[in-house]
């Protein structure tokens, strides 16, 4: 048995002065009062005194092969074994930084889903993986380049049935245009209410969620009156669309590390035109949109769409100061990236510092409910118990 001793806990629960056990991979006790947290009783004791115990970090929205280079349409050219290498190296980067889930939502092929079985199985180093396989999109739409491109409800059937046989955990679909492809227009719908329909049926009736890139409200809307599980971005989302989510129970992941890469770096890093203007754009509304969304009360899960223009796996923590910088307070931010990105992606089993989760765990020099910055500089990571760092 592991101790970590002197330190306070903080995670949705609050903060408070707390030990945490470690065994077998799981948290074995938290508290100040079980005999079970006595130092005589632990192989190792590490000292954690004016420290916090957090959960590691869960990103709802990641692209596992996409490094942050400057115009994502390059990755057209990478061998299936470039994008496997660089995807165990972005593993590796984001479980460093105390992330310990990961969602990937689109990638080619069934990479993200054999990087699932890789770290499952301990073949490489990362957080747990919960894949997508590869995006739905209508033809020519948004990321059509590592989708699978289907038209008409029948067709959407079958790309989603696909993407189960291939081991999905959820089903992503491209909902409206987006920023970063040639041509689409950013907010346009691109799949119909009916092709939305299709999609949440079939992955429905295997139990699978599902997640709707979307930026234009119309698009969130039909996504949301189709039953999709989670809207991803968002930007110009409505007050009464966000009532709409709230009202059905829609997920909001607002990947605001998306938006700020791309803005704040502009044309001269390398970044096509088109893509800067489409992203400046977006984000004169994105501010509404989150601050419709917190109004309205829609449950959000932090996610970044790391590996977008500037937006580095290594940076993913950063996302829950920007949440903050929207509207959010810290305590609410921890509960988007913890509690909430659990629910989202179905785990029981991570979130929390509690007897019998997972020992995904961060130490933090500054408490997480009161300083959103401090998750950039974990000074320890465990996943299943190991120290990562």
């Amino acid at each position: 048995m592991h101790l970590l001793c002197g330190g306070h806990v903080a995670d949705a629960s609050g903060t408070r002065r707390a030990d945490v056990a470690i065994e077998d991979g799981q948290i074995s006790a938290v508290g100040t009062d079980d005999p079970a947290l006595e130092e005589a009783n632990a192989e190792r004791v590490t000292d954690v005194s004016g420290e916090y115990i957090a959960p590691g970090l869960i990103d709802s929205h990641v692209h596992l092969p996409m490094d942050g280079r400057p115009d994502v349409e390059e990755y057209l050219d990478d061998t299936a074994y470039m994008a496997s290498y660089r995807t165990a190296e972005n593993l590796r980067t984001a479980v460093s930084a105390g992330v310990t889930v990961v969602r990937d939502l689109g990638s080619r092929e069934t990479l993200a889903v054999d990087a699932a079985t890789a770290v499952a199985e301990g073949t490489i180093e990362g957080p747990r993986v919960v894949a997508a396989g590869e995006n739905v999109v209508m033809t020519g739409g948004h990321g059509y380049w590592f989708g699978r491109e289907a038209d008409g409800p029948a067709e959407i059937r079958k790309a989603v049935r696909e993407q189960l046989k291939a081991g999905a955990e959820v089903i992503k679909c491209m909902a409206t245009g987006g920023v970063l492809t040639s041509g689409a227009q950013t907010g346009a719908p691109e799949l119909t209410p009916e092709e939305l329909e299709a999609l949440v049926e079939t992955a429905s009736a295997k139990g699978v969620p599902t997640a709707a890139h979307a930026h234009g409200d119309r698009g969130i809307e039909n996504a949301v009156r189709a039953g999709i599980t989670s809207i991803e971005h968002g930007t110009f989302m409505s007050r009464e669309t966000a009532e709409l989510m709230a009202d059905r129970g829609t997920y909001w992941v607002p990947t605001a590390s998306a938006l700020r890469g791309i803005v704040e770096h502009g044309v001269e890093a390398g970044i096509p035109e088109e893509a800067v203007a489409k992203a400046e754009e977006a984000a004169e509304a994105f501010e509404s949109a989150f601050e419709n969304a917190l109004s309205a009360g829609v449950r959000v899960a932090m996610g970044t769409d790391a590996g977008t223009p500037f937006n580095y796996f290594g940076d993913i923590p950063g996302e829950l100061s920007y949440m903050v910088e929207y509207g959010m307070a810290p305590e609410t931010a921890l509960e988007a990236a913890t509690v909430n990105a659990a629910e989202l992606l179905g785990l029981d089993d991570v979130g929390r510092v509690e007897s019998e989760y997972r020992a995904d765990l961060v130490v933090l020099d500054a408490d997480p409910n009161t300083d959103a910055t401090a998750w950039q500089s974990p000074t320890a990571v465990y996943k299943d118990g190991s120290k990562i760092r």
